[in-house]
């Protein structure tokens, strides 16, 4: 793959892997080919053996678990990362997560609990990660997060996570202005729709990935290589004057649906 962007010499942890198909390994992908040096996480031992094979693709030097849910999984990983190489320059997070009966059911019957362990998992772990990397960022550096058009739009079927993704969004809104001045720079990339496994456990995944392609100029359904390419422009130097902002890339989705 051609580097649009020089990575070289930082040190970027992706968090939220879970096979080869996965938007956290479009990114990875793309930050490795403009020379960054990855750190890698995997969701547990069942997770591991899909994600260690694209981990070693990408030469990634520290693989660990991290179940954000666990207590002192996360906190071992930016441990590691302060022993191994004592800087980080960015760190994508792409993880979601509601219990499956809260997900598969309309917001109004959605338990109090399962609204909270989204949130939680979704959104309130990209702000632990952001405090976690602020002391390894000693030049600056730059957090991102994956969102979905369902933030800010009704989405059919998308019900809890519409709320949660709009609060990760407005998270990165403030966390930005938090971190401006440690020269910390956060965006959301609210990505079109893409079949992952995250993905397809919502109900009626194919029809919403065919809807969304109809309306899609051109019928274009993007790639995970094509979300990398932007959050590798937001890793490097020339993203450094672009914070706080929902960037989409959905091939123009947004604009007409």
């Amino acid at each position: 793959m051609t580097a649009l962007i020089d990575l070289s010499g930082k040190r970027g942890l992706v968090v939220g892997i879970a096979n080869e198909h996965s938007i956290a390994t479009g990114c990875a992908q793309m930050f490795r080919a403009a020379g960054a040096e990855l750190a890698i996480t995997y969701l547990n031992d069942k997770a591991e053996p899909y994600v260690r094979p694209v981990a070693e693709a990408l030469q990634a030097g520290i693989v660990l678990p991290c179940d954000v849910r666990v207590a002192g999984q996360l906190e071992a990983v930016f441990e590691r990362i302060a022993e191994e190489w004592g800087q980080l320059d960015f760190l994508l997070h792409s993880i979601a997560f509601a219990p499956s009966d809260d997900l598969h059911t309309s917001l109004i019957d959605c338990s109090a609990e399962g609204f909270a362990l989204a949130m939680d998992v979704s959104c309130h772990s990209f702000m632990r990660m952001a405090k976690l990397a602020r002391p390894l960022m000693k030049q600056g550096g730059s957090l991102m997060t994956i969102s979905f058009y369902g933030a800010e739009r009704v989405v059919e079927h998308y019900n809890v996570m519409g709320p949660v993704k709009a609060a990760l969004e407005a998270s990165v809104r403030y966390l930005a202005a938090d971190l401006a001045a440690q020269r910390i720079h956060v965006h959301a990339l609210s990505a079109g729709v893409v079949k992952t496994r995250a993905a397809s456990g919502l109900d009626h995944f194919d029809a919403m990935l065919d809807q969304v392609r109809a309306h899609t100029p051109a019928q274009h359904q993007v790639t995970i290589e094509e979300i990398g390419r932007i959050a590798a422009v937001l890793a490097s130097d020339a993203g450094m004057t672009l914070t706080g902002s929902t960037l989409y890339a959905d091939a123009g989705f947004h604009m007409v649906a």
